[in-house]
């Protein structure tokens, strides 16, 4: 069952990032599609992975259908990886510490986006400034699992 959500999930991706590309100008599904992968093996963390973005940058349409169509602990996990105007960057990085699957596909998310290969294609003021935004969200991030699970 749970292998059908991640397909259902990366067909949504698909669809629902088709067009868009990074800031590099490659299409941005390639990015998913690369967190996806880095969490395979746990089939909730990957369907989280595949919608990660969905809530955050895509079309209405997409963001009602992931409402509708995934259990409460996929739906759970991408809200709080969701960005909301008016909270802070610390506000938000607790709000994913304190869902397990979020934080684990959080750190992925980082970790792709950090990729120097990635930055390098960047200028150097905004890779820097990527660079420096993504180790503080990490120290951030992994000093609030001390103890906590």
């Amino acid at each position: 069952m749970m292998a059908d959500i991640v397909e259902m999930a990366k067909n949504l991706a698909i669809r629902a990032h088709s067009g868009q590309v990074d800031k590099a100008g490659r299409p941005y599904i390639e990015h998913v599609a690369r967190v996806a992968a880095s969490v395979r093996g746990d089939d909730l963390a990957e369907a989280v992975a595949w919608l990660h973005d969905v809530l955050e940058d895509c079309d209405v349409v997409f963001r009602a259908e992931l409402m509708a169509s995934f259990p409460a602990s996929i739906v759970h996990a991408v809200q709080a990886l969701t960005r909301v105007r008016g909270i802070s960057e610390h506000q938000y990085l607790g709000k994913i510490r304190q869902d397990a699957t979020a934080l684990r596909v959080k750190l992925a998310d980082i970790s792709d986006n950090s990729n120097e290969e990635r930055l390098a294609l960047l200028d150097p003021l905004t890779a820097a400034r990527l660079r420096k935004k993504y180790q503080e969200a990490v120290q951030a991030l992994e000093g609030g699992r001390n103890g906590s699970g």
